[in-house]
């Protein structure tokens, strides 16, 4: 009875040991379900774990991502920051990548963000002209004088160019696609659509977490 004991005792022992954090099985592998990036990208705070989600207004499946992402942005704790980079691979998504910074800098993104994207998509509008965004701003209750002189500054070029060497830095592949402390790129492509790349997002979040000590 003592050596069946005995036996019993260490057989829990070396299950609680396999099954430590330490020497459990990661749930997802680089490579597999996310992508380490050959160089880190700097974040805009350093003191707090940023998730940035890489999108474009005309993408479809970025516009069935929004409510999801959304949902899924309530529950990030006071140490996440979540930031959007617009997708820029051809010069009419420069114009959209203008629209949304422009929107940003005249605090009206909460409300022209979803405009915008309802009228690439189920409007099925292409938004090739600063004339047609002006529109939409002004539809939307932008002051289209106000829209234009904040549209065409310096520092809206600024933030577009930016975005765009963060993209190429982030080896963005397609849209949606999101970079975790500006380390790991993480495509839906990869983990069976958007939800599976969100539960790789909180999973990277953790890690990081982890190694900042927090």
């Amino acid at each position: 009875m003592r050596n069946l004991l005995s036996t019993i005792m260490m057989s829990v022992a070396m299950l609680v040991f396999v099954m430590s954090p330490v020497h459990a099985e990661e749930p997802y592998k680089a490579g597999d379900h996310y992508h380490v990036l050959a160089e880190a990208v700097a974040t805009s705070n350093p003191a707090k774990i940023e998730v940035a989600e890489v999108f474009w207004y005309g993408c479809s499946h970025c516009y069935t991502f929004e409510p999801v992402l959304n949902k899924w942005k309530q529950g990030l704790s006071e140490d996440v920051e979540f930031v959007r980079v617009p997708a820029i691979w051809h010069p009419t998504m420069r114009l959209h990548a203008k629209a949304y910074f422009t929107a940003k800098a005249m605090k009206s993104l909460d409300q022209l963000h979803e405009a915008i994207f309802e009228e690439m998509n189920p409007k099925k509008a292409k938004l090739k002209t600063e004339e047609e965004i002006a529109d939409l701003f002004e539809a939307n209750g932008i002051d289209r004088a106000r829209f234009t002189k904040v549209f065409n500054s310096a520092g809206i070029n600024m933030a577009v160019d930016l975005a765009a060497k963060k993209q190429e830095r982030y080896d963005i592949k397609g849209t949606p696609e999101m970079v975790v402390n500006g380390k790991y790129r993480i495509s839906g492509r990869d983990n069976g659509g958007n939800a599976g790349m969100l539960k790789v997002a909180s999973y990277l979040i953790e890690r990081e977490r982890s190694l900042m000590g927090q």
